[in-house]
């Protein structure tokens, strides 16, 4: 299903980038569930978890945020269909745990944009995955 056309290639690149990532890394679970409709469908094709909603999405955040003590995502690559509310991105995931352990994830999103919010994201991981 395709969506109207809401936000600009520069509008829908700033809300993968900026505001979500931007706020998942800075552990802010309100601005980041912001980015998403309240029946918000999150995959992880990569490992077959799937997260509906925004009561599980946040689950997932809590778990993710209290495993880590730094996330940083960066180096994005993104490809825009701004025709129909899509973006994809590639981008390095660093994540530090409490003891210093460091993991790094080469991974790729992809967004279903609705009225300016998430309606499904797809995650491909290129390790084990960090969101359960």
């Amino acid at each position: 299903m395709q969506y109207e056309p809401g936000l600009s290639r520069a509008e829908l690149i700033e809300l993968a980038t900026k505001t979500y990532f931007g706020n998942v890394d800075a552990k802010n679970m309100d601005a980041a569930l912001a980015c998403f409709h309240d029946g918000a469908l999150f995959c992880v094709q990569t490992a077959f978890t799937r997260h509906s909603g925004k009561a599980e999405i946040r689950r997932m955040f809590e778990d993710f945020f209290g495993a880590y003590e730094t996330i940083i995502h960066r180096d994005f690559t993104c490809t825009v269909d701004e025709a129909n509310g899509r973006i994809a991105a590639s981008f390095v995931a660093e994540l530090t745990d409490a003891e210093g352990g460091v993991t790094l994830l080469n991974n790729t999103n992809f967004w279903r944009v609705r009225d300016g919010k998430f309606q499904e994201v797809y995650v491909y991981m290129s390790g084990t995955n960090v969101l359960t």
